[in-house]
């Protein structure tokens, strides 16, 4: 399935927290991600009409931090996230900033004035998870090569 298709499909995704409490709020008093269901040991959010679920796991380890060089930036290994519009995009990297978000790579423009041009911003959440934010002007060049 490519990106013009009329609807993309939802991703579902689940990963582990540290603490329901700062997950509540991290994803959504500060992502403004609505709450779905949730038990006491993990919590649903919209994620931009995506499905993530927040699992508790007081005992698991936190990974090891890797990263990939991209750009001449340290890009964190895993991480997901989501592919907004540019206006979109540029809201929500003024909302963090605002927020005093510690980013892992500060907002800025990839690929300026080439095929792919985006927006793009890096961050993590309480429990260490790491979180990509794009934005594109024209998603239809989200694969351009």
């Amino acid at each position: 399935m490519s990106l013009d298709t009329p609807a993309l499909s939802p991703f579902h995704l689940a990963f582990p927290v540290h603490d329901l409490d700062a997950a509540r709020h991290f994803y959504g008093d500060i992502l403004g991600c609505p709450e779905g269901r949730s038990s006491d040991h993990w919590i649903d959010f919209d994620f931009f009409g995506h499905q993530i679920v927040a699992h508790l796991s007081e005992t698991a380890e936190a990974a090891k931090p890797i990263s990939n060089a991209v750009d001449g930036h340290d890009v964190p290994v895993p991480h997901f996230g989501v592919v907004l519009s540019m206006p979109q995009w540029q809201a929500m990297a003024d909302r963090l900033t605002g927020m005093g978000c510690e980013f892992v790579i500060e907002p800025y423009i990839r690929f300026k004035g080439q095929p792919g041009e985006q927006g793009t911003l890096f961050f993590r959440d309480p429990s260490g998870n790491a979180i990509e934010m794009k934005g594109f002007a024209d998603r239809s060049s989200l694969f351009a090569t």
